[in-house]
């Protein structure tokens, strides 16, 4: 197949989505497949477009002027208006389906989705709708909610809120802060004094005017994949400090993951099932994964979806597959495949 790898972009999480599409696209070449690897915000210029999947191509060098132009992408971005770079959807209407590597806003939230069933292009993940709700964290808590699918009990606070106290919604010390609609735990913090608090606050809004607020919940975090309705096996998330950060997420030996994840039968199958209702409560399809804490007395708590997971050397989608036997461009041409 004639496949587009779209990666990159401008959101906060343009780092890990550049390696998310380089490794995906060396895959699915390895595979025997067509890929052209393109940056959502620099796109190309027109002569590769006008080549593309004609010819053999260069995924290392692409990758690495993608890298390059990160240095620059604050500026970039506040210079112009359009956040779809030069060709980007001349390639993709040449493909056949669209990989969709792209991580947190422009990307996961729906936009690049609608826009391309606007245009009839076939693409990698669920829809722009289940994509929208899955990425606003306040939105997610209402679905939960309303599903059954127990979640941590937290509020929505507003930049231009006079009263931005946790207390005013029956929570208390430690609170976990974070941005609405962010990914990869940027801007995240857990807040144990009324100081660490304002703090977070103020990190936190400095990426969005909306923010959520939840009650902490101490214990064991877990991630569960939902592929085709179907959850894959439990891995523990434990990091060797703090909190699974962005730091600690896509730093190799951070993180201590396991998988299986050492658990009950019984428990991992009622994760397994809260993740399958979970996914269906948003209107997800294809595939996604959802994060869990367990407290010590056993109590399952659903976090959030992702739907455009990370797929890099340390992502946990690639762990789990593996646990059942599939190899990381299997996985990938699966992924595809849905």
């Amino acid at each position: 197949m004639k496949i587009a790898v779209l990666a990159g972009g401008s959101s906060t999480e343009r780092s890990v989505s550049i390696v998310s599409g380089t490794e995906v696209a060396k895959a699915l070449e390895s595979k025997g497949h067509n890929v052209f690897l393109i940056d959502m915000f620099y796109g190309c210029a027109n002569e590769a477009a006008a080549s593309a999947f004609d010819k053999s191509f260069d995924i290392a060098a692409v990758s690495d002027e993608m890298n390059r132009n990160t240095a620059s992408i604050d500026e970039d971005r506040k210079a112009r208006k359009e956040l779809i770079g030069p060709n980007v959807l001349e390639v993709c209407k040449k493909a056949d389906v669209v990989f969709l590597a792209l991580h947190g806003s422009n990307g996961e939230d729906g936009k690049v989705q609608a826009m391309f069933d606007l245009y009839g292009i076939k693409y990698s993940g669920t829809g722009y709708l289940s994509s929208a709700i899955a990425m606003d964290k306040a939105l997610t808590k209402q679905f939960f909610n309303w599903n059954k699918v127990n979640t941590p009990s937290g509020a929505e606070i507003h930049k231009t809120d006079k009263d931005k106290s946790y207390s005013r919604y029956g929570i208390g010390l430690p609170v976990v802060v974070k941005p609405c609609c962010g990914g990869s735990s940027v801007g995240v913090a857990i807040a144990k004094t009324d100081e660490e608090y304002r703090k977070a606050l103020e990190d936190a809004f400095s990426y969005e005017d909306r923010v959520v607020i939840e009650e902490y919940i101490s214990g064991r975090e877990f991630s569960v994949a939902v592929v085709d309705k179907t959850a894959y096996p439990v891995i523990e998330i434990a990091p060797v400090e703090g909190f699974y950060d962005y730091k600690n997420k896509y730093n190799a030996g951070m993180t201590v993951e396991t998988c299986p994840a050492e658990l009950s039968e019984e428990k991992t199958r009622e994760m397994q099932e809260l993740a399958v209702k979970g996914a269906e409560a948003l209107g997800i399809t294809g595939y996604c994964r959802l994060d869990f804490m367990m407290s010590g007395d056993g109590t399952l708590y659903c976090l959030e979806a992702n739907t455009l997971p990370g797929m890099t050397p340390t992502s946990l989608i690639p762990r789990e597959a593996a646990v059942l036997g599939t190899g990381f461009a299997e996985l990938c041409e699966k992924l595809l495949g849905l």
